[in-house]
C-alpha cells in the first residue's frame, strides 16, 4: 500500500474572543459551524457531499459541544446528513490532533478529502456537578468548573503532578533561569508583532468573523501596553518570588479553526493551488508537572522524521501558553533561530482557545508558507498533563 500525499488546500479561523467578550454569547458548537460552513463556501467547485469525515478538536466537551461537536458542527452547517463527524481530544492539542488524524486518514486512503479544526468556548464551559455516592444527600454539593485545569482530580495522582498550570510555568522559569523582565519582554513581542500583522492584513486571507457580532479582529491583542505596564501586574501563582502573571501569560479565549485536507484526486477537483503539505508529526510525553517544555523533544522527532532540521525552516508556530513555557522551549533549541517563531504573534496576544490553538498554528504556518512560496514551516505545542505535539508542513 502507497501513502498519499496530503495537502492544505485552504484554512479559516474566527477571530479570537476574549473571556466573556465579543463571542461569549456564541455557543461553541455554532462557532464550529461558522468555521466549517465558510471553508466549504470559499471552495465552491467541491461538492459537500464529497467529504468523507470531519475531525474536530475540543478540550472541554462538558457543555454546549456537546459530546460530538465536529457532528453538531456538519448538521449545523447545512452539509449533507451524509458527511461524518468525530471529536478528539488531546487538551491544548486537540486541534493539531484533528489535523493528524485527518491527514493519516488521507496519507492511508481511508479517505480523499476531509475538514480538520477545533473550537473552545471558555466563557460558556459550564460547571459540572458530580453524582453523590448515595441517594437524597444532606449537605452542600460542590460545583466544579470546567473552563481550564485540574478538575476532580484523581487522588492516587502524586501531588507534585497535580500543580496549577502557571505554577508548571514557574518550575520552567526556575528551571531555565527566566527572569520576569525576559517573560514580560516576551509577551510585549507577541503583542506587538500581531498588531503589526493586523495592521500590514496579513490575517485577511485566513480570519473570518462571526455573523452578528461584532468582532474584526483578536481581542486580547494590546496594542499599547509597555514593559512598565506589564510590570505594575502581579505574580498570579506565587505570592513570593513568582515571575507568572496576566501579562505574560495566554488569556482564557473563544474561537474555532478549521482546514481542507485533500489528496491528489481531491485536490483536482477543488481546482486550487495548495496552500502547502503536510509531511509528518510527532507526539512525545513529559512530566505532568513540566508540561511546557512537552514540545521539546515533539519538535525534535518530527524533525527528525521528515530529514529537515532547525535551520530548514522557513517559519515556527510555537503555541505561547506562557511565555516562560515557550522562552523554557526555545533554550532547549539553540539551533533554532528565534526571529522566525510567531511572527504574526502568538497565543499571549491573539488568544489561546484550547481546542481551536492547534488549528489555528497548522493554518498559519500552511498561509504564510503559501505567502513565502515555498519552504518548511513547523506547528508545536505544549499540553496539559505532560505531553507535547508536533506538525511538520512543507511547500
Amino acid at each position: 500500500m502507497s501513502i498519499r500525499d496530503v495537502y492544505i488546500v485552504d484554512a479559516v479561523r474566527t477571530p479570537i474572543g476574549k473571556f466573556g467578550g465579543a463571542l461569549a454569547q456564541v455557543r461553541p458548537d455554532d462557532l464550529a459551524a461558522h468555521v466549517v460552513k465558510a471553508l466549504v463556501d470559499r471552495t465552491p467547485a467541491l461538492d459537500p457531499a464529497r467529504l468523507d469525515d470531519v475531525y474536530f478538536g475540543d478540550a472541554n466537551g462538558a457543555g454546549e459541544d456537546n459530546r460530538d461537536v465536529a457532528r453538531m458542527a456538519v448538521l449545523l452547517a447545512g452539509l449533507p446528513v451524509s458527511v461524518p463527524g468525530v471529536t478528539v481530544n488531546r487538551l491544548c492539542g486537540s486541534g493539531l490532533e484533528a489535523v493528524i488524524q485527518a491527514a493519516r486518514a488521507i496519507a492511508l486512503g481511508d479517505a480523499s478529502v476531509a475538514i480538520a479544526g477545533g473550537v473552545e468556548s471558555m466563557s460558556r464551559a459550564p460547571w459540572v456537578l458530580q453524582k453523590p455516592e448515595r441517594a437524597f444527600p444532606a449537605g452542600h454539593q460542590q460545583l466544579h468548573s470546567t473552563t481550564l485545569g485540574w478538575r476532580m482530580t484523581n487522588p492516587r495522582m502524586p501531588a507534585e503532578w497535580t500543580v496549577a498550570l502557571g505554577e508548571g510555568a514557574e518550575l520552567v522559569a526556575d528551571r531555565h533561569g527566566l527572569a520576569r523582565e525576559q517573560q514580560d519582554a516576551f509577551a510585549l513581542a507577541s503583542h506587538r508583532k500581531a498588531a503589526e500583522a493586523w495592521a500590514k492584513g496579513l490575517y485577511d486571507d485566513e480570519v473570518v468573523p462571526y455573523p452578528g457580532v461584532d468582532l474584526a479582529r483578536d481581542e486580547c491583542i494590546r496594542d499599547a501596553t509597555s514593559m512598565e505596564a506589564l510590570a505594575k501586574l502581579k505574580p498570579a501563582f506565587r505570592t513570593e518570588g513568582g515571575t507568572v502573571t496576566p501579562g505574560n501569560s495566554s488569556p482564557l479565549n473563544d474561537g474555532a479553526a478549521a482546514l481542507l485536507l485533500v489528496d491528489e484526486e481531491g485536490l483536482r477537483e477543488t481546482g486550487r493551488e495548495p496552500l502547502a503539505r503536510i509531511r509528518t508529526s510527532a507526539v512525545t510525553g513529559i512530566e505532568p508537572q513540566l508540561f511546557g517544555l512537552g514540545p521539546v523533544a515533539a519538535v525534535r522527532r518530527a524533525l527528525e522524521k521528515s530529514g529537515r532540521s532547525f535551520a530548514d525552516l522557513r517559519t515556527f508556530e510555537l503555541n505561547e501558553a506562557f511565555a516562560a513555557q515557550a522562552l523554557g522551549c526555545l533554550a532547549e533549541w539553540p539551533e533554532l533561530d528565534p526571529e522566525i517563531v510567531n511572527p504574526r504573534g502568538g497565543a499571549i496576544a491573539l488568544g489561546h482557545p484550547l481546542g481551536a490553538s492547534g488549528a489555528r498554528l497548522a493554518g498559519s504556518v500552511a498561509h504564510q508558507l503559501a505567502a513565502a512560496g515555498s519552504g518548511t514551516g513547523l506547528a508545536a505545542l505544549c499540553i496539559g498533563v505532560g505531553q507535547g505535539l508536533a506538525l511538520v508542513l512543507e511547500r
